[in-house]
């Protein structure tokens, strides 16, 4: 297997220490709009990094990253940039025969007219739009793997397959005790897709009803997180796993929920009311002259990277799927989870959690997808494979996951 990883962030940085560590690919082509930044990521692996090389290309130009897998004679695209660049990868990989891998899915677009109770353009639409043509050709795009979506995915076609028999609803449900010293608001993970998904309108799944949505930060609840996380307030937060997950898993309702904090929630509402969460360019002075600039990029560049928090940063991050339904005729609860240790982390791979959290999976995906074990064509979601492979190959990679019953 030759890998294009596109985006070498946090998450893609991530992805090349834990790759790194397994023999199942041939080369691992590194590659973002910032050549340093790529090269940075390669030079890091020291001697375990002969497999991987540094390249550059703007993953906005699909027919430079077309070319670019055509001249590295890549068969897999690894796409680890935010989610404005979905379908420029997505398409460039289908142009290069290439298997497709996202963590996140192409954006949506509110109703125009009642966006707190239809959708407009779900997350996910545009490439499953294409997906036909995918199909036809043979040819596979795993999209939404990541932990969530991803592993959030896995866990809930596991339920379906091993635990239940009948499943009333399936919530997933995100939390963490992190604290980032020197900061009073430092995200663990990118803001920009954190503004979107967030201050979006979130989309609950109902059988008979289809997919609608809610205000923002709706319907909180307190949520029990294991391994002394403890009770964080969860509200509604769109997210893909909403719409993938009832492609494949009868369930009669899906919801997710983030346990963002009081502070955080209100942080959003004031820059969503200063219009600094738009991603429309506004005209500002300059001494060069006016200059276009995107509001949320301005708010991302005043936040440190992510990235870069780990030194500073303390606690646990907890992603996991809740499962409420029927097994054997009597009613199950249960908790699935995945807990990640900054400490640990920083130790082992010097990656912050939750930026670590989210590589893994695709990792794990990758190597099933090399030895075989995962296979399939179409734009699929990662509960349309079995899930048993990957939980199993998950723990042996050094992160085991758990199951609590409610």
């Amino acid at each position: 297997m030759r890998v294009l990883l596109v985006g070498a962030g946090g998450v893609g940085t991530a992805i090349t220490r834990i790759a790194a560590r397994r023999p199942f690919f041939e080369t691992m082509v590194v590659a973002d709009y910032d050549l340093a930044r790529a090269e940075a990521a390669v030079a890091a692996l020291g001697d375990g990094g002969s497999r991987f090389h540094a390249d550059r290309v703007d993953a906005n130009d699909e027919a430079a990253v077309a070319a670019l897998l055509e001249r590295h004679m890549c068969d897999v695209l690894l796409n680890a940039t935010d989610p404005r660049f979905v379908m420029p990868l997505f398409r460039a990989a289908r142009t290069a025969g290439a298997i497709y891998l996202d963590m996140a899915m192409s954006l949506s677009h509110p109703h125009p007219e009642r966006p707190y109770h239809e959708c407009g353009v779900k997350l996910g639409d545009d490439q499953f739009a294409e997906a036909a043509g995918w199909e036809k050709a043979g040819a596979l795009a795993l999209v939404g793997m990541g932990v969530e979506p991803g592993l959030s995915d896995v866990f809930a076609r596991y339920a379906a397959d091993e635990l239940f028999d009948e499943i009333e609803e399936i919530g997933i449900r995100d939390g963490a005790d992190l604290t980032v010293d020197g900061y009073d608001f430092a995200p663990s993970f990118s803001i920009w897709t954190t503004i979107e998904e967030c201050l979006n309108p979130p989309v609950v799944y109902e059988a008979g009803r289809g997919w609608f949505t809610t205000e923002p930060f709706s319907e909180p609840e307190v949520f029990d997180f294991p391994e002394g996380i403890g009770p964080v307030e969860c509200v509604n937060v769109e997210h893909e796993e909403v719409l993938l997950v009832p492609r494949w898993v009868d369930a009669r309702r899906v919801t997710f929920k983030y346990g963002l904090g009081r502070e955080f929630v209100e942080t959003l509402r004031t820059l969503h009311l200063l219009g600094l969460d738009r991603t429309e360019p506004v005209t500002v002075p300059s001494a060069a002259g006016p200059v276009a600039v995107s509001p949320r990029d301005v708010v991302a560049a005043c936040l440190p990277d992510p990235a870069t928090l780990g030194e500073r940063m303390h606690g646990k991050t907890c992603a996991g799927t809740w499962v409420r339904g029927v097994k054997d005729g009597a009613p199950r609860e249960v908790y699935l989870y995945h807990v990640v240790d900054n400490q640990w982390s920083m130790a082992e791979y010097g990656c912050q959690a939750v930026v670590w959290q989210t590589a893994i999976n695709p990792v794990v995906a990758l190597e099933l997808l090399a030895t075989g074990v995962w296979s399939g064509s179409g734009v699929l979601g990662p509960e349309a494979l079995p899930p048993r492979p990957f939980l199993d190959l998950l723990t042996e990679y050094g992160s085991p996951w758990g199951m609590r019953e409610q």
